[in-house]
């Protein structure tokens, strides 16, 4: 069924209105939580633009969020901000405590503050985050969650309090990237951590999700149903609708192209999102990865989302002998694809992969050319340079969906 094109102006996306945010939350449904989200989202860009938050105002209101969970005074102490990432406010803080339950003797635990801004690349749920952290906790490695603030009652904005994590995020010699992209690892180096990178992929894709209570905010996948990718497709889209700041007509073709041809769902699996370079910690010695970081976009779906994500040409970089493509840094496409196979005991279906090579591509596009363009232009973020470098990569990013879509429908 074909519904009419949504036309709104710059003036109204600068300033949304109750009655525009709710045509489009109509037109695009999606799940309850990122509904949720990216309605909060539509209805702060009608107040202040960010202003920076002084570490003071913090400190203070992470002191009052543990203060009511654990029911006893903690001690916050030594806060210092903490780099890395393109979205979310970190803060790092030590915390004099005596656990969970109050019982334990006083000891002093490192731990990270994630905080949103006004606005990011990705708009995205504290408490999704917090929940599918706490599911893969003994299954892959990544920072416990302590507390999350959903709601944002004590801190600005919504936030969760989680472990801090060790390890190296880039090796220590060689070229630094943005955000990690297309890092090289050093061959040395990569022949520890491509067996890690891939196993950790396959022991998360093999979790039962239908058995992971702590993932209450999100919305099963059934099997045999492509309803979940459906979803994701028009969050995506509605991101564009709110967000762009200029017309592309091909991401309406796009977009209905991945609607037609959604994919049923053959295993429900645990979806990371981001599953790449750059963001997981290491431990340079020994090759092993130590956490796994940027949990915000997990999802309950299909697991070519995050095979064909970490293939992304944004990730990837010629090996030393200058003929192979190296995926995420680790090895070529289709061994990296063969090696998933045989760890996960799951098949990698081609068409699936093709679908979603072009779901993943889509993504980046609305990520970049209108998320990130649109946080920057209305000085929603701490890192206005670094997400108006990102919004300039969409421009890259069309042309390669242009080229892969073109390849794909011929």
């Amino acid at each position: 069924m074909s519904h009419p094109v949504l036309s709104f102006t710059e003036a109204q996306r600068r300033h949304p209105d109750e009655a525009m945010i709710a045509r489009i939350r109509d037109r695009y449904p999606t799940e309850p939580e990122i509904d949720a989200v990216l309605t909060r989202k539509m209805r702060r860009r009608r107040g202040d633009p960010y202003k920076a938050v002084p570490i003071e105002r913090l400190v203070a209101g992470v002191t009052a969020m543990i203060g009511e969970e654990l029911g006893y005074e903690a001690q916050v102490s030594n806060a210092r901000w903490l780099s890395g990432g393109a979205s979310k406010l970190q803060m790092v803080f030590d915390l004099a405590w005596r656990g969970l339950d109050g019982q334990a003797p006083e000891s002093v635990e490192t731990l990270v503050l994630r905080m949103e801004p006004a606005a990011s690349v990705t708009e995205s749920s504290r408490r999704r985050e917090f929940e599918v952290l706490n599911a893969v906790q003994g299954v892959i490695p990544a920072p416990r969650p302590y507390w999350v603030d959903p709601e944002a009652r004590h801190l600005p904005y919504p936030g969760m309090v989680y472990a801090f994590a060790k390890g190296a995020a880039k090796p220590s010699v060689g070229v630094e990237k943005v955000s990690g992209l297309g890092q090289n690892y050093g061959p040395e180096l990569r022949a520890k951590l491509a067996p890690h990178f891939v196993f950790l992929l396959a022991r998360l894709h093999t979790v039962d999700p239908g058995e992971c209570t702590a993932m209450a905010s999100f919305m099963q996948a059934q099997e045999g149903s492509n309803a979940s990718v459906i979803r994701q497709v028009n969050a995506y889209r509605r991101i564009w609708e709110e967000d762009r700041i200029e017309e592309e007509p091909f991401l309406e073709v796009v977009y209905q192209w991945l609607i037609a041809h959604a994919p049923p769902v053959d295993r429900p699996s645990i979806v990371h999102g981001d599953y790449r370079s750059g963001n997981f910690l290491f431990d340079e010695a020994s090759g092993e990865i130590t956490a796994w970081l940027d949990w915000e976009g997990a999802v309950i779906g299909d697991r070519h989302q995050d095979l064909t994500y970490a293939t992304l040409p944004t990730f990837q970089h010629l090996s030393e002998d200058g003929r192979s493509v190296l995926a995420s840094g680790m090895m070529p496409k289709d061994d990296f694809y063969a090696a998933y196979e045989a760890a996960s005991g799951l098949p990698v279906d081609p068409v699936r992969i093709r679908y979603f090579e072009i779901f993943n591509r889509y993504l980046v596009c609305v990520l970049t050319l209108a998320a990130s363009a649109r946080a920057s232009l209305q000085a929603g973020t701490h890192q206005d340079v670094l997400v108006n470098f990102v919004s300039q990569m969409g421009h890259t990013a069309i042309a390669d969906l242009r080229e892969r879509f073109l390849e794909v429908t011929r």
